[in-house]
């Protein structure tokens, strides 16, 4: 078969245009694709909800990649192992309650999971501000992440969505928006982001699912960057909370839809 160079370009063209534009209006857009992140795609998407996912790096995952100080390895107990399992990871006991999974395996199988259950990933986007309304956040502002490290003057364009998950980790780059931006009260103690305690690995777990909530109108967070927002521990390379979550926010979303 002869291949010709400008159909290659006409079919990337018009196929990514073609998912881009059937996302401009979502019932949940996700801010970043950590493993929080696409655990709660994959469960919205399940139920067939219209899920978009933005991050703003090349590459999907978070800091799962890594797992512990680039040993790419995570840990993850017995709840989180139930998860891994539906995603068709495999794990191996290290010790009673203690399980082992190759990360790299990890991320492939739950983005796989994610995409083949109907989530759209769009990576190499930047959430630069969100659209606010009445009080509440109804979608996001999006712009190339090479024009913010070109640091361009490019205007972004926007999408729709009734729900959106802050799931951007440690930086909750979603929720600084909304106080720098438009000087909201979070629902948290003080009204703002109440940043990250020091390592915990064990609290840590146990307050993520309690802080994987609506946030402010409109807006959840799940992973650590709920615990972020709610000045709860980081847990480190030990991934269970971070997965219950994501199914958590999901479920906790499906409710409200």
């Amino acid at each position: 078969m002869k291949l010709d160079d400008i159909i290659i370009s006409k079919a990337i063209i018009e196929t990514y245009t073609k998912k881009l534009l059937d996302c401009l209006e979502l019932d949940v857009a996700i801010v970043g694709a950590g493993p929080s992140g696409l655990t709660a795609a994959y469960f919205l998407a399940k139920d067939n909800k219209k899920v978009g996912v933005f991050e703003r790096h090349l590459s999907v995952g978070g800091g799962m990649w890594g797992g512990g100080m680039m040993f790419n390895e995570i840990v993850i107990q017995e709840e989180g192992k139930k998860l891994l399992d539906e995603f068709d990871v495999r794990t191996h006991e290290f010790q009673p309650g203690y399980y082992t999974a190759d990360a790299i395996e990890c991320v492939s199988s739950i983005t796989k999971s994610a995409i083949q259950a109907g989530t759209r990933i769009f990576n190499l986007i930047t959430v630069e501000d969100v659209m606010l309304k009445n009080e509440r956040v109804n979608g996001l502002v999006l712009n190339w992440s090479a024009v913010e490290l070109a640091n361009l003057h490019i205007d972004p364009l926007t999408i729709r969505a009734k729900y959106v998950i802050e799931a951007t980790g440690h930086p909750t780059e979603v929720l600084k928006i909304l106080e720098k931006k438009a000087g909201v009260k979070l629902k948290t103690p003080s009204g703002a982001v109440e940043g990250e305690r020091p390592m915990w690995a064990e609290k840590g777990e146990k307050l993520i699912i309690e802080n994987t909530k609506e946030v402010f109108p409109g807006v959840w967070v799940t992973g650590m960057a709920a615990n972020a927002a709610f000045g709860s521990p980081r847990m480190g390379p030990i991934f269970g909370g971070m997965l219950l979550s994501g199914k958590v926010c999901a479920q906790r979303i499906l409710s409200a839809l």
